[in-house]
């Protein structure tokens, strides 16, 4: 399993579909992971640090394991099939559960949790970006700096 960061979400054109774009640690790997527009608005409202005026349900379920006395250790991008990726939260106590990376990443984004991927998914999904194509990571970076959660929302 290789560390990664989120580095955050945007919509991608011309589907108009949210993608969450996770880095290797100590890489040079990226993992664009394609969402639900609410999951990306999660996630981003995590990244900002927005807090709803009512708890979103990532805000919920994090409530919850505080208030029972679980922690969430770690979360695991574990595989990909037919596309499709699926991770597992890991709790302190061992217990695992089968989880969208969506929703992992936005849990994983509230409790400061560490988010791991297989390095299958990373050999099979990942992207190289050369040192010349850093540049448009860094206008991505910049774009993540100006868009709103809102900018998400289904229209």
């Amino acid at each position: 399993m290789r560390e990664v960061d989120v580095i955050g979400v945007r919509v991608e054109m011309p589907s108009n579909q949210p993608i969450v774009l996770l880095r290797e640690v100590g890489g040079d790997r990226y993992l664009p992971i394609w969402i639900g527009a609410v999951e990306a608005t999660a996630i981003a409202f995590a990244q900002q640090g927005v807090v709803p005026p009512r708890p979103l349900t990532h805000d919920l379920i994090k409530d919850l394991l505080a208030a029972t006395g679980n922690d969430l250790d770690e979360v695991r991008i574990t595989e990909m099939k037919d596309g499709i990726f699926y991770a597992v939260l890991v709790f302190g106590s061992g217990v695992e559960v089968s989880a969208r990376p969506s929703d992992s990443i936005a849990l994983a984004l509230r409790t400061g949790s560490k988010i791991v991927c297989a390095e299958e998914v990373l050999d099979e999904a990942g992207l190289q970006v050369p040192d010349e194509q850093e540049d448009e990571v860094e206008k991505f970076r910049e774009f993540l700096d100006h868009v709103s959660p809102e900018d998400f929302e289904s229209r």
